[in-house]
């Protein structure tokens, strides 16, 4: 900055830093970057939310007698018994089959949502996102 005469003269922010030698302002720029791109990473996986809610995957156990479908989001949406599997009158048999139905499409629907994460990133590698989708669909990574 210059006083009255031309000559240069130090304002009192003009020595703060920030993050070593950059001032507090591009400190701040910096900042304000990061919350954007924060921002947009919010959107986008928001986006993939809601795609993945309307996508549907099917377990089915007992050679199809019991079917469960999930949607992307680990919902269970929809239930069918074949109605000769409810005539046995074998409830244990049917809360079995209901269960491992039910398990095989959240499986199928958390291999969907890795999926959807993997293609999000573009095939970036970032660390610890193999290990965090393991956890996500319940898999070992091949590293294991």
């Amino acid at each position: 900055m210059k006083d009255r005469s031309g000559a240069e003269r130090q304002t009192r922010y003009s020595k703060v830093t920030f993050f070593g030698e950059r001032t507090l302002f591009e400190g701040l720029g910096n900042l304000a970057s990061l919350m954007k791109q924060a921002q947009q990473i919010g959107s986008r996986v928001q986006g993939i939310n809601d795609e993945l809610r309307g996508r549907r995957v099917t377990g089915s156990a007992g050679g199809g007698l019991v079917e469960v479908e999930a949607n992307g989001i680990q919902e269970i949406t929809a239930c069918r018994i074949d109605p000769e599997l409810v005539g046995q009158g074998d409830k244990e048999l049917l809360e079995d089959l209901v269960v491992a139905a039910t398990n095989q499409a959240l499986i199928k629907a958390r291999e969907l949502q890795a999926e959807a994460m993997r293609e999000a990133t573009g095939g970036l590698q970032l660390p610890g996102l193999d290990e965090a989708l393991a956890k996500l669909t319940g898999h070992a990574t091949e590293q294991d």
